[in-house]
């Protein structure tokens, strides 16, 4: 195969606006987002930009339902002269793994509503830069393997330590909810293993954040460049 499909060229675009409503600023706009360009591969260069485009639609069909909400809060905080804060959308795409013929983002949205604080949703795909197809979970493990099982296995091992040596940064039934919560879909690759997170408050408190797990590819018997041999 060649060497030029394995790793894509990344240029990251940042696009801001401010919305007003009534020549007053009442929410702002950032989105962070890779474009691809793999020079011996348009199919899949293609694809994956539209991929990503259509994350992007979708997030700025819900900015314009934000507008909707902070104009109306702006309007009733002239009825009710109560301040109004300012509204704020923030979508930033990271590439935390692109080599080996795979590609690993993840993309963090993040909404302040005028309230004690935003929120952050974070969602993730990974791709082998051949084809361009989208890989899950499953396809990282050996057939048959329980990978559910081995993963908030490790996951819990390191959630313990984390624990002992910062009580409260978990909720205190956070063993059952690392294994009720887990997300299949919620995963990355970095190049120190493969990344298992939890939104906010799945969990821990507000205040951790989206908690992540780096498990090592050793304990999933797999690594990126095996993959790179096979394709």
């Amino acid at each position: 195969m060649n060497r030029n499909f394995c790793r894509a060229d990344i240029n990251m675009e940042d696009f801001r606006r401010l919305f007003k409503f009534n020549n007053v600023e009442i929410m702002k706009l950032n989105i962070k987002y890779p474009i691809l360009r793999l020079i011996y591969n348009p199919n899949t260069e293609w694809l994956i930009n539209s991929e990503i485009a259509s994350s992007i639609d979708q997030y700025i069909r819900r900015v314009n339902e934000l507008y909707d909400q902070a104009a109306d809060q702006y309007r009733e905080s002239l009825i009710t002269d109560y301040p109004f804060h300012q509204y704020e959308a923030y979508m930033a795409y990271n590439v935390p793994y692109n080599q080996n013929c795979l590609l690993s983002v993840y993309n963090d949205e993040y909404e302040f509503t005028g309230g004690a604080h935003g929120n952050t949703t974070r969602s993730s795909a990974t791709w082998e830069l051949f084809r361009g197809t989208r890989l899950p979970l499953y396809s990282f493990f050996k057939p048959g393997t329980d990978y559910k099982k081995l993963l908030t296995d490790e996951i819990i091992k390191q959630a313990e330590k984390n624990f002992a040596e910062n009580p409260g940064i978990y909720f205190d039934n956070y063993k059952d909810l690392i294994v009720s919560a887990f997300n299949p879909d919620s995963f990355y690759l970095t190049p120190d293993g493969l990344v298992i997170y939890y939104q906010q408050y799945d969990i821990a408190p507000y205040s951790t954040g989206i908690v992540e797990f780096t498990i090592p590819y050793d304990k999933i018997g797999w690594s990126p460049e095996s993959w790179r041999q096979i394709v």
